[in-house]
Parts: structure tokens; sequence; C-alpha cells
């Protein structure tokens, strides 16, 4: 099964002054095909540190989807940073060219039509809000930052791709007034026994859904183990005296 990874650009991320959407989306959006994200990298408009990472992830084996900094303003250095991890120049593309001079005319010169400088040898993504396409290189899969175009190019990305097959079972349970120091034992009986199914701890002071300190458990995987594993997991924490809740 592939591996998925999110690399989210911008200073504007990075200092607050913009909250990111995409990496929640994402993996909900992944999730609902039957996969999972493995990493995920925030990085800002800087040139020379965007190239390094694509450099090092277009090494690597994940699907890569890249959010922002395609555009034509001085802070946009995703188009050439791509070209120079992938050891390819960054020509005027053109099918991408052809596109923006039909949607925009006169007016795509001089300063739309930058949009089009692409890595050579890349494939085209189309957009379907102003035509102006996102590019593949490789595993990665470079999209604009904002959310109405860059998800529906990255569901036609992930359209394409193949299907994972059954989704994983999810399974969660609510334990309140429990302390994580006091069920160490017990989870690692669970992650012991069960070692393919994924195991996550969240412990609270309180919340919207729950008042007062407790822990969420959440397991997921291929269905029977995960039934088995959440079994053991309820059967120890009612032994123990927790009153569960359904999250």
């Amino acid at each position: 099964m592939p591996t998925f990874a999110a690399v989210i650009v911008g200073d504007e991320i990075l200092s607050g002054r913009r909250q990111d959407k995409h990496l929640a989306w994402l993996a909900g959006e992944l999730a609902e095909r039957g996969f999972s994200l493995c990493w995920a990298r925030y990085i800002g408009d800087d040139p020379a540190a965007q190239t390094a990472l694509y450099r090092e992830t277009l090494a690597g084996e994940a699907i890569v989807f890249s959010f922002g900094g395609i555009g034509a303003t001085p802070d946009d250095h995703t188009r050439a940073a791509a070209a120079a991890a992938a050891d390819a120049p960054l020509i005027q593309h053109p099918e991408a060219t052809a596109l923006i001079e039909a949607r925009f005319g006169e007016a795509a010169r001089p300063q739309r039509i930058r949009m089009a400088q692409l890595p050579e040898g890349c494939t085209l993504i189309p957009n379907p809000i102003n035509q102006i396409a996102g590019f593949s290189v490789g595993n990665h899969h470079f999209l604009p930052g904002f959310p109405d175009m860059a998800w529906p190019m990255a569901r036609w990305v992930l359209d394409r791709l193949p299907a994972a097959g059954p989704r994983p079972t999810r399974l969660g349970v609510l334990v309140p007034e429990a302390r994580e120091g006091d069920l160490i034992d017990l989870m690692e009986t669970l992650t012991r026994q069960y070692p393919a199914v994924h195991f996550s701890c969240l412990p609270s002071y309180g919340n919207a859904r729950l008042t007062g300190p407790h822990i969420e458990f959440c397991l997921t995987g291929a269905a029977e183990p995960t039934a088995a594993a959440m079994a053991l997991l309820r059967e120890g924490l009612s032994q123990r005296g927790y009153r569960l809740q359904e999250p």
C-alpha cells in the first residue's frame, strides 16, 4: 500500500497569520479512501530550504502533496525549488501557457504567464477554478495554497491512483477520570499482543466533548484484530473499575 505525506508552504502559516487547513483535510480525504498520512512538514518561503526538502523527499517513496507557493509573486519559490530538487530546468510549459492565455487573454502577460514556468518533464494537474494548473514531478504533486482550488485538484490526483482496498476499522472509547500513568501496563500488554493495530492514547484535562480528566483511546487496523484489541482494552479497563463511554 502506498504511503502519503504533506508539505505545507508559507511564512504566513509559520507566523500564525493564517491557519493551515490542508493537513486535516488531506488526512480525512485519505482516510475515506483507506489511506493515511505518514508524515507532514511545514516550511517557509525560503527557496534554499524548499529545494533541500524536496530533494530529500523526492528520493523517498511517499506520495507527497505540496500546498502553496506556486504563484507568481516574489515570495512564491515552490516551482523553482521543485525544478532544482529534480535537477530539471524551469521551462515555459507549452500546455500550461496555453491554458493561462485561453483563460486570461491579453491579461495573461506579463505576470500570470509566469505560473506556467514549470519543471521540464512535469505533468499538469488541472485547476477547475481558474485553469492555472498545478503539476506533478515524480511522486510529488504541487498545488496552490487556496483550498477551493487545491482540494479538487488533489482529489483529481487521488482518483487516478489504485484503490487501497478495504478501509481500516477504527474503534474508540472514552475513559473518564483515567490517567495514563495508571494504565501503561495495560497499554503495553495490548500493543504487545496486537502489534499490527495502530494504538493512540489521548489524555485530556477536559474539553468540549467531556469535562474533567479523561483518556480517549483509539485503535485502527484490520477489522478482526482491531475488534479483539478493543475487547481486551475494554475488559482490562472494566476490571480496574473504570466507567467507559462511547466517543
